[in-house]
């Protein structure tokens, strides 16, 4: 093997944290190498977060015309649907977003290793790819994600049986689907399957869709997915998964009651796990917790010197835009940068379905705990707002939630239009360590959806206008 290229930085990943993570790098002077086994962005941008929202806006165009275009006089007689058009669409936006992370790294003299990259010591990384080689580096950060977590005993065959990876990639809609897990990725799935047609089963062992969010939101979106003739199967346990000639048969338990449903497909998305196997982490002795995701500080630092993680490889919320902020703050911490410790209560949560959920800080539950009750909220209901019902999308509220001393907004909880739009406005006002009083002495245009967060934030000054 040839003598080792040497740079400041390796990173091992070009996901939204590692490419990222690479170019704040670049631009405070280090030279940088990205390794990446599979295409520059990674899952998010090529088999996640991107190609997914050409979906749902596809499912979101689909159920406006059925559904809301009578109401503006849009009658679409002889719709027809071809999925395999909006997938076209999804798999072009992905290529070219590929593309502009590879003129990024040239932009920023980043130099791409294609391979799969495997530490071999504190300041080493073996790269087994087309062509293999060793490099050295003063410092390593590791980006490698995560990936779809499968139960023992199902077998992935993208046909019968899909992940969200598979499903990104099928042109065909079944008639009858199973989607098994109602978090982000079901949830998204679970719509667009519906909007193109498929008759569609979700089952989640918990007692309310998107386990962890605000039980007010979950229980909007599930009734708003039953309007929609989603079936959603609250509290049942999924026990075993056979393929059959004809499609799936799935055994369901709810306390005593067992089922069996058939479909023509399966959906699992259940959870991901970290992509931290073979790595070369146990020979470095880097630590990671019981289920595999690498141990970190608060400067993203392991307890070896010289390598950091990011990212979903850290856990946490499994958020592209958290792995972008922690890429960020990485670099500049290992470039000497003084700068803020990462707040972690500011990374919003995001659902793309229709309506769409969004939240930041603290839940209603956690912030009583904390606060107790004297905490304020306020919360104001689309069906109020003018350019809700103009828009014929008046489902949902939004709701904030801010300490009872000086009002300083402690979270915010939206479902419905445009609510992934509005939560980063509660963002900018958490960072800031905004007041409702301050939201609500800010003027907002008028009539927009953006209405419902200054309403609610009357509303928790005990001074609501409109509701």
């Amino acid at each position: 093997m040839a003598q080792a290229e040497t740079y400041d930085l390796a990173v091992v990943g070009s996901g939204p944290g590692g490419y990222v993570a690479a170019i704040r790098a670049a631009q405070l002077g280090r030279r940088v190498a990205v390794i990446e086994a599979d295409r520059p962005g990674g899952v998010c941008l090529n088999w996640g977060c991107i190609p997914s929202k050409a979906l749902l806006t596809g499912a979101e165009l689909v159920e406006n015309l059925k559904s809301h275009g009578p109401t503006f006089g849009v009658t679409a007689g002889g719709l027809t649907l071809d999925y395999s058009k909006v997938v076209d669409h999804s798999r072009k936006t992905a290529d070219r977003l590929c593309k502009g992370v590879q003129s990024l790294f040239k932009k920023n003299k980043i130099t791409l290793i294609e391979g799969r990259g495997r530490l071999t010591g504190p300041k080493r990384v073996a790269v087994e790819g087309a062509a293999s080689q060793e490099i050295e580096a003063n410092e390593i950060l590791l980006a490698t994600g995560s990936t779809e977590w499968v139960p023992p005993g199902v077998d992935v065959d993208g046909v019968r049986v899909m992940s969200s990876r598979e499903a990104l990639e099928s042109r065909t809609v079944p008639d009858r689907l199973i989607v098994i897990g109602a978090g982000a990725v079901g949830v998204e799935f679970a719509y667009v399957y519906a909007m193109y047609g498929a008759e569609v089963t979700i089952l989640e062992m918990a007692d309310q869709m998107l386990p962890g969010a605000d039980p007010d939101v979950a229980a909007v979106l599930q009734r708003e997915f039953r309007r929609k003739r989603i079936d959603v199967r609250l509290e049942t346990r999924f026990e075993e998964l056979k393929v059959t000639d004809s499609g799936v048969r799935v055994n369901v338990r709810k306390g005593d009651a067992e089922e069996v449903l058939d479909a023509d497909q399966v959906l699992v998305a259940i959870g991901r796990k970290a992509l931290s196997a073979d790595l070369g982490l146990e020979s470095l002795g880097v630590a990671t917790d019981a289920k595999g995701f690498v141990t970190v500080d608060e400067r993203f630092a392991t307890n070896v010197p010289g390598i950091r993680a990011i990212g979903d490889l850290i856990g946490g919320p499994l958020l592209a835009h958290k792995a972008s902020e922690e890429g960020i703050a990485a670099a500049e911490y290992m470039a000497g940068v003084e700068r803020q410790p990462l707040d972690h209560r500011t990374i919003p949560g995001c659902i793309y379905a229709q309506p769409q959920v969004a939240w930041v800080g603290l839940t209603e539950a956690q912030a009583r705990a904390e606060y107790g009750e004297d905490l304020r909220v306020g919360k104001f209901p689309f069906s109020a707002s003018g350019k809700a019902l103009a828009s014929a999308h008046s489902a949902g509220f939004a709701k904030i939630l801010a300490e009872p001393r000086y009002g300083e907004i402690v979270g915010a909880h939206i479902v419905g239009a445009g609510a992934t739009e509005l939560i980063a406005e509660i963002g900018l006002a958490m960072t800031l360590e905004a007041t409702t009083a301050e939201i609500a002495a800010t003027c907002h245009a008028h009539p927009t959806l953006s209405e419902a967060l200054l309403e609610a934030a009357l509303a928790a000054e005990g001074r609501s206008i409109n509701f």
